[in-house]
């Protein structure tokens, strides 16, 4: 990617640079990017500012960057709960793939996405200018940077394709159906997902149904090419750098929950109503609304339901315990998808195994009145630096690969249940449920034991129950 602040014959390389951020509201290199939380910021070689913090625009007369939202601001509507850039911030900067996708549009997926952001991005580069992509859904952003998905339309197969979208009506079927159908084609696949991963099995399903290979082994093909490693393909923009804005949990948790009600004075439950009766009311009322796919996944309308479906069936005392509960759900989840971020960001980018991982740079937020020392100050020398093609004054976050499998598979008989994944075992074998049925067990053996003992003594009958019990 072209550096605006060299010659256009010394230039290094194209260059990447990244943004995966966690919900914490509008998003600049150095304006208010991580002011209410983690970020993880992919930057094509951004050229920050020197003149002015908050004005994301390159040294000199260099063209400005230009942005690309996270996956929930594509749709149009909705625009505080998904929390879309300001008109003003906009007027500084060119954004793109921001309200562009309609609302009632429920199968619009990673592959789309990828297939408009690339070439813009391509284009954003043939003018000399930096493209910044920024986070939120970081498996869109992984799709911009690895070889990592499989878009059937493209692929060869003699196989006919329906016209319909395959992977929704394979989500209707019965879970135990479709993983069924999933380990008859492809069992090494099927061994890796949960039966209840509906989403997953269904995805994997189609890829064979529409290309007569099995999705195992399109991702084995992928791994194998060079460059590639455990988790996908090769990178597709080898000169890449991450800047990751994270704070401290207690400082996060108290940012977020002034954030929720920041949304509410904003006019979040004007915009919810409005929302609500245009496009969801009519499903409300045919029992098939669904929060699972498109818009209606997003944080914070799901979460009203309750209130929007009984506000003015029910007296104001109610509605406004239903209101207080709505914005209470809206502050937990919100909560838990920031730590569901912050894990994805350490164990995809930070421990992602493989040699072509970009390096991935902390800038702390968690004190505000620092922003400048701890923020732009630094992240201006490190994108400074990548594009001048010198080594970064900060050295890059690194953690220990750990040999966990999250891909095992495991059968808790003593739960009947099936575990995914080392570390959801180890948590499990802990878990309350888990302690509670090995001691019920426990009892019943050592009863069986009793009574086998007395039995072979003579004293009472022998007992004809047999006393063993699976193991887990």
């Amino acid at each position: 990617f072209p550096s605006p602040l060299l010659p256009r014959r010394q230039r290094p390389a194209p260059h990447l640079l990244l943004l995966p951020w966690r919900w914490q509201g509008r998003t600049s290199l150095t304006g208010s990017c991580g002011r209410h939380g983690n970020t993880l910021l992919s930057v094509a070689m951004a050229a920050a500012p020197s003149h002015h913090p908050t004005l994301p625009r390159c040294r000199g007369n260099s063209p400005a960057p230009h942005r690309f939202a996270p996956l929930l601001r594509v749709y149009k509507g909705l625009d505080i709960i998904t929390n879309k850039v300001s008109p003003q911030e906009q007027r500084l900067c060119r954004h793109h793939m921001i309200s562009f996708v309609d609302p009632l549009v429920s199968n619009y997926t990673v592959v789309d996405f990828r297939d408009k952001a690339v070439p813009l991005i391509e284009d954003i580069f043939a003018r000399d200018k930096i493209p910044i992509v920024v986070g939120g859904t970081n498996y869109y952003i992984e799709s911009l940077l690895w070889k990592v998905l499989i878009n059937t339309k493209e692929m060869p197969s003699s196989v006919p394709r329906p016209d319909s979208d395959r992977k929704v009506e394979l989500e209707q079927l019965d879970s135990a159906e479709l993983h069924r159908r999933l380990s008859q084609v492809d069992p090494e696949m099927a061994a890796k997902l949960h039966p209840h991963d509906k989403r997953k099995v269904a995805r994997s399903l189609q890829v064979f149904e529409e290309t007569g290979i099995p999705h195992s082994e399109i991702l084995h093909q992928q791994q194998e090419e060079e460059g590639g490693g455990p988790l996908g393909g090769p990178l597709k923009y080898p000169h890449s750098c991450i800047l990751w804005l994270h704070a401290d949990q207690a400082a996060l948790d108290a940012r977020l929950e002034k954030r929720v009600d920041d949304m509410v004075a904003a006019g979040l439950l004007e915009e919810l109503r409005d929302f609500h009766r245009r496009y969801n009311q009519e499903k409300v009322a045919e029992n098939r609304q669904d929060y699972q796919h498109g818009i209606f996944q997003s944080i914070g309308f799901k979460e009203f339901h309750e209130y929007l479906v009984s506000e003015g069936k029910c007296s104001p005392e109610t509605s406004a315990l239903l209101l207080e509960k709505g914005i209470q759900a809206l502050k937990q989840v919100t909560k838990r998808y920031a730590r569901r971020q912050n894990k994805w960001v350490r164990n995809r980018f930070l421990k992602r195994p493989g040699p072509n991982v970009p390096p991935v740079y902390g800038l702390e937020v968690s004190d505000l009145q620092r922003w400048e020392e701890d923020v732009v100050k630094p992240a201006l020398e490190i994108v400074e630096s990548f594009i001048q093609g010198r080594e970064p004054p900060a050295e890059p976050l690194r953690m220990e690969q750990d040999e966990e499998n999250k891909r095992s598979h495991r059968v808790c008989e003593l739960c009947d249940r099936i575990i995914i994944g080392d570390r959801e075992w180890a948590a499990h074998t802990r878990s309350k449920s888990h302690l509670h049925h090995l001691k019920k067990r426990r009892k019943l053996e050592a009863s069986s034991h009793a009574r086998g003992t007395v039995g072979d003594s003579g004293d009472t009958e022998t007992s004809d129950e047999d006393g063993s019990l699976p193991l887990p």
